[in-house]
């Protein structure tokens, strides 16, 4: 079955042409007009990917992400205003797996919900033994890391930076490096990287496992290896 969109715009025409080129796509479509109507569809319809605008009316997108990461980690697109790229950040810190600028081309929208859709099945598909580093326990086919046995609330981005820096603990790996094994197909900067593992460290420091994402000054992450 192909897989079904939840599309979040508050501009009917707008959310009209993004479902027409999704359907062209093949992929099944729900829409909600407001981030009340989001969530409730959200709830009700599980979704494998949300198309979220951030400026919606009664709820903002940002929250409505919140509250979409506290259930899990169904993947989600930001759709922001060019105007608004403190929002692209604090999207992406709160778990959004990418965003798109307005104005935009549709096609190029449905570039990005392909990339995120593959991510995340490839996620699937490539799943090996858990990695364990220290106190860490990474497990790819079951998409959850531990900590001291404590599962971790990753969004599917930060899920696939730790999988790869805990491939090769104790090596530093560049946000370039970084940004390509886990989001290849983005136009993101690098800098979303660090938002990203901004997350993961605060994660890792409430499982009790501080100090185990280090930066390296000049160069980028790496996850502590115990002498």
């Amino acid at each position: 079955m192909s897989a079904l969109l939840l599309i979040v715009e508050d501009e009917p025409q707008l959310a009209e042409v993004l479902e027409a080129y999704a359907r062209q796509e093949g992929y099944r479509t729900e829409r909600a007009g407001d981030g009340l109507a989001a969530l409730s569809a959200f709830r009700a319809i599980s979704p494998d990917l949300i198309l979220l605008d951030v400026m919606l009316p009664g709820k903002s997108g940002l929250d409505v992400l919140k509250t979409v990461r506290a259930d899990g980690g169904t993947p989600v697109i930001l759709v922001t205003a060019r105007a608004e790229e403190t929002d692209q950040i604090v999207g992406l810190e709160l778990g959004a797996d990418d965003y798109v600028v307005k104005p935009f081309r549709p096609r190029e929208v449905m570039a990005r919900v392909k990339a995120v859709l593959r991510r995340a099945s490839a996620a699937l598909e490539d799943a090996e033994r858990p990695i364990r580093v220290g106190p860490l326990e990474v497990d790819p086919r079951a998409v959850i890391a531990r900590v001291n046995g404590q599962a971790l609330t990753l969004t599917p981005a930060e899920f696939r930076l730790l999988s790869h820096l805990a491939e090769s603990p104790g090596r530093a790996f560049t946000r370039e490096e970084l940004l390509a094994a886990a989001l290849p197909d983005s136009e993101a900067l690098e800098r979303v990287v660090d938002a990203h593992l901004a997350g993961v460290r605060r994660k890792l420091e409430g499982a009790g496992a501080a100090g185990l994402l280090r930066t390296v000054r000049g160069v980028g992450y790496r996850l502590e290896v115990a002498g």
